[in-house]
């Protein structure tokens, strides 16, 4: 279907030349479906946008060939054709005729790519227009089934809604229908479903893999989740530096990599039902800046199988394995100190780490005092509509929320978007006002304080010793400011240390404790990557030596290698400091590994809440049973081989909750009590709550049973 050769894509900038792409072979086959994987920085996403000729200025394709092969009609044996779209203008018509029509592409956030003044009707009518020799009539009938296609409840509503009127998964599946408006051969799919909450990931993903068997569409995915990779791909490409590190079957390099860097991405995944580790496996230190390209092997400076005098000074051949399995690695070549190969399963915990067993977890976690106690915390919002905002609606974000963190614990705050999470987290800051409810901190001389109450010098206090990790350290680190003047601007706040040296000594010290070198405190955030600035916002959150952390989604945004950094200093950090964590995430691997305690949020409440372990091994409420099978099974092997529980819809409209149950309009054990009666959070175990009438009757399915816990013990 798509052949690239050689491919070179560079940024001609003021400092210098970017070698975003330097020398990309990648195949796609009709009906199959490659993954690009790696780190960020990698070069993936720019290799997706020149085959479609729309690299953002100053970049442009230098060399090689992109090249597409098609049919030249639509009837059964049609003649083939092949185009070098590199060779093409990109604003060419031949271009243009291109995209969409045979190449279309799905763009990582929805909310950015639509736009915010046209409906989604107008938006897929247009694609159609450009394309199609179409009625307005004939559009409007297509753009219905389209959406219809990719799961819209009520297509006819929908074409009419705009972009800020719909849900992230909505807004995603209507990406989708616009990219398959002119029913493209090929869809190429930028990190579809890395903003996306765990189920509505399964429904994107599902969905994907339909509407692909359905129109015999290839499909290119851009992914740093290894995860996503062994469910849809059937062929894989490792990317770089700009390069392909390493390209195989599926099956090739998950259980067969030959790259150092494909085995080290695949150790550093944290997967749900194995045993839990004291550490994850990291990668040392970050993909290296394109200005500062390493000579020889890209690899080579954070390569544990690094050979001095061969890897920084040859370039690393393309080794051809069995079948089309290549790898670009000079351990494989007569240069190569044998030593040095490492035959490692991937798959397992490393076999060198102990594990800790959950009584180990449970002791250490409970030393017998309540730090914060939440007592039916609701925070409700005004949502105004209508002509003029005359009408209202009020928003249940949090509806009664009760729970206690222990002094020294991690407790983990789990759901889907739009269930309250990062609300809880942002009440217990005082960025938000409750509504009502209380929540009682107890101070360090023993004092309890209700925090919903405090006002003036007395907040402000207390905001030194409660502090917030934000999900995305891009947006919440300011640009004009100094990583000196960042993490200072807290410690001059509460004047905690006074005077210019005392000030740098004390931001030095914080680099030094996050991993970063104190010589960056004169930098400014641009110049970091995602985990180093997320790592400057830990820093920042530490200043004040605060003794509860709210980490809101902190690692979500990150690489599969950076993410496990972040999680092994946070962990390291607790020990050195006797830090509190709430722990706000949707991604159940890293919770199971860096949490004692979990609660279930569905609609505004908690719905379970229990130890780590039994969460995971035996739930009692269908939500989290549904959420523990909606995780991706880091294993081609395994792929199919459990039934997953894809649930129906998204969660309800928080200002029109359902009666009765929150969740029995998605629940497949529901009966006529659950449509009529709220269920009350109780003591279903010891020690285990759960809001669901038939928790000791049903039979839930919990990490244990999945198949990837199977295959790591």
């Amino acid at each position: 279907m798509l052949e690239v050769k050689g491919l070179h894509t560079h940024f001609f900038t003021s400092e210098g030349v970017v070698k975003a792409v330097d020398g990309v072979d990648l195949t796609i086959e009709r009906g199959k479906t490659l993954c690009v994987v790696g780190e960020s920085g990698c070069g993936k996403s720019v290799t997706a946008r020149s085959i479609l000729q729309i690299v953002d200025r100053p970049g442009r394709v230098v060399s090689g060939q992109i090249l597409l092969h098609r049919s030249t009609g639509e009837e059964p044996g049609a003649a083939t054709e092949t185009i070098d779209l590199a060779a093409l203008s990109p604003s060419g018509k031949q271009m243009r005729a291109i995209r969409g029509r045979d190449v279309a592409m799905i763009f990582q956030e929805p909310m950015t790519s639509l736009s915010p003044v046209h409906t989604i009707g107008n938006q897929i009518y247009e694609a159609m227009n450009v394309h199609l020799n179409i009625s307005k009539e004939e559009a409007h009938d297509r753009a219905l089934e389209n959406l219809r296609l990719v799961g819209f409840p009520r297509p006819e509503s929908a074409v009419d809604r705009y972009p800020f009127q719909l849900s992230g998964g909505m807004r995603q599946r209507a990406m989708i229908a616009m990219a398959l408006a002119c029913s493209p051969k090929l869809l190429i799919a930028d990190e579809p479903t890395t903003a996306l909450d765990v189920t509505t990931q399964a429904q994107i993903l599902e969905l994907i893999r339909e509407l692909q068997h359905e129109l015999g569409m290839s499909l290119m995915m851009i992914t740093h989740d290894l995860g996503v990779v062994a469910e849809m791909a059937d062929d894989v490409a490792v990317m770089y530096l700009g390069t392909v590190a390493e390209s195989g079957t599926v099956d090739q390099i998950f259980h067969q990599p030959e790259h150092p860097y494909t085995r080290a991405l695949l150790r550093s995944i944290p997967r749900v039902g194995e045993q839990d580790q004291e550490r994850l496996f990291t990668i040392r230190g970050t993909v290296p800046n394109p200005f500062n390209r390493p000579s020889a092997c890209p690899y080579h400076t954070r390569c544990d199988s690094f050979m001095p005098g061969i890897c920084d000074v040859h370039d690393p051949p393309a080794v051809r394995f069995e079948g089309d399995h290549l790898a670009r690695c000079l351990l494989h070549t007569d240069l190569a100190d044998t030593s040095r190969i490492r035959a490692e399963n991937v798959h397992p915990a490393p076999a060198d780490v102990p594990a800790t067993t959950p009584d180990d977890r449970e002791s250490g976690s409970r030393p017998g005092e309540v730090l914060l106690n939440v007592r039916d915390l609701h925070m409700h919002f005004t949502v105004t509509h209508g002509f003029l905002g005359r009408s209202s609606d009020e928003v249940r974000a949090v509806d009664g929320v009760s729970f206690g963190i222990w002094r020294g614990e991690t407790l983990g705050l789990v759901g889907e978007s739009g269930c309250g999470k990062t609300t809880i987290g942002r009440s217990i800051v005082r960025i938000n006002q409750p509504t009502s409810g209380e929540l009682h901190y107890r101070k360090p001389d023993g004092d309890v304080v209700d925090v919903a109450q405090l006002n003036g010098g007395a907040l402000k206090a207390l905001r030194s010793e409660i502090r917030m990790v934000f999900q995305d350290p891009h947006s919440s680190l300011n640009p004009r400011m100094t990583l000196r003047d960042i993490i200072a601007e807290p410690i001059r706040a509460h004047g905690l240390t006074k005077g210019r040296r005392a000030v740098d000594e004390r931001v030095a010290d914080l680099l030094r404790k996050v991993g970063l070198r104190p010589e960056y405190m004169r930098r400014y955030p641009h110049a970091f990557s995602g985990g180093e600035r997320q790592r400057v916002s830990i820093a920042r959150a530490l200043a004040t030596n605060p003794r509860l952390l709210v980490a809101d989604e902190a690692v979500s945004a990150l690489d599969v290698s950076v993410r496990a950094q972040i999680i092994n200093l946070l962990k390291d950090l607790q020990r050195e400091m006797e830090l509190t964590y709430l722990f706000v995430s949707h991604d159940l691997s890293v919770v199971q590994h860096i949490c004692d305690r979990v609660a279930v949020m569905y609609l505004g409440r908690i719905v379970e809440l229990a130890e780590t372990s039994k969460i995971f091994a035996s739930p009692r409420m269908p939500y989290t049973e549904a959420l523990l099978s909606a995780v991706p099974i880091a294993d081609p092997r395994l792929r199919g081989s459990t039934s997953r529980i894809m649930l129906q819809g998204e969660v309800p409209d928080p200002s029109n909750p359902p009666s009765g149950c929150p969740f029995h309009t998605r629940c497949r054990y529901v009966q006529d009590r659950c449509r009529i009666e709220e269920p009350a959070l109780r003591e279903v175990r010891p020690g285990h709550l759960a809001a669901c009438h038939f928790s000791e009757e049903l039979d839930l399915q919990g990490a244990a049973a999945h198949p990837s816990a199977a295959a790591a013990n």
